[in-house]
């Protein structure tokens, strides 16, 4: 792994110091009790080490910000919603990549959000965790078609979380073989998946083979657990389709990310591409 690269990271937040009000959204689908008395992170049964207590009675923007320099990463993507957000990218646009969250169960509403956010913000991606929403919604079912529109006409990215969710909830809405009908509807749409796509990693290799607009980062897993269908595919026919995400500080530090990264058998020629360049042909931004 080159140490020189600036890394473009694809999830990456502020220090969550109240974990409560930020997984309150979960604690409306889950219903075991361990996920609702238990859990202060809604997957903490497969992660350990979470740095919950990260950031704490610090400026939240400082912080994040000596992180980010302490282990190379130049930019980040991040929600536009809450207020310490918003004052990071206002603070600092060159650090920081806006996106914005929808919820397809909104209709209009969604889809004018999602503009306003456009003109206001400059976000440069949408993005949804279709196993969150309450009720819940399939990545390929009608509610979702006015925002893959609205995407494809503003000309930026949707990332979806796609495979078995984390959280203790239904999986099938999230089932990777949904993209194939989204892309075939929508074939101008670049569309990037989170959280790993597993069991399905390999029908997802096969689908990003059929469609050129579909995309793949690696949100929420460490190094050491990236699937080796997406490993081999990044090391041939899907160097361009491969990208960095980490998961920090929600489920995991920094440190235990880069720590675990040089393993990864990345070709040498991947890792800028996986590391920064494909990030930002995918969000249009100019070197």
């Amino acid at each position: 792994m080159p140490t020189d690269i600036g890394i473009v990271d694809l999830m990456l937040g502020l220090p969550i110091l109240d974990p409560d009000e930020t997984y309150a959204f979960l604690k409306v689908n889950v219903h075991d009790r361990e996920s609702k008395e238990d859990f202060k992170f809604p997957v903490e049964y497969m992660f350990r080490g979470v740095p919950h207590d990260w950031g704490k009675d610090r400026d939240p923007v400082e912080a994040t910000l000596e992180e980010m320099d302490r282990w190379g990463v130049e930019k980040a993507m991040m929600g536009v919603r809450s207020k310490a957000s918003k004052e990071a990218m206002a603070q600092h646009p060159d650090r920081f990549v806006p996106s914005t969250g929808v919820d397809p169960n909104r209709g209009m509403e969604a889809v004018r959000d999602l503009v306003r956010d456009y003109e206001t913000y400059g976000i440069k991606a949408a993005q949804c965790f279709p196993a969150g929403l309450m009720p819940q919604v399939d990545i390929n079912d009608k509610k979702f078609f006015p925002l893959y529109a609205k995407c494809c006409e503003l000309g930026i990215p949707f990332f979806v979380n796609a495979g078995v969710p984390g959280p203790r909830v239904p999986m099938h809405c999230q089932h990777v073989e949904h993209l194939d009908e989204v892309c075939w509807y929508f074939p101008e749409l670049t569309i990037v998946t989170m959280h790993g796509c597993e069991p399905w990693e390999d029908l997802m290799v096969k689908l990003m083979l059929k469609w050129p607009g579909l995309h793949y980062c690696t949100s929420a897993f460490a190094p050491k657990y990236y699937p080796r269908a997406i490993i081999d595919y990044a090391n041939t026919r899907g160097t361009d389709k491969v990208m960095y995400a980490g998961y920090f500080p929600m489920g995991l530090s920094l440190e235990r990310i880069f720590r675990d990264m040089p393993d990864v058998p990345f070709r040498d020629h991947v890792w800028p591409k996986f590391l920064r360049e494909n990030a930002l042909r995918v969000f249009k931004l100019e070197e």
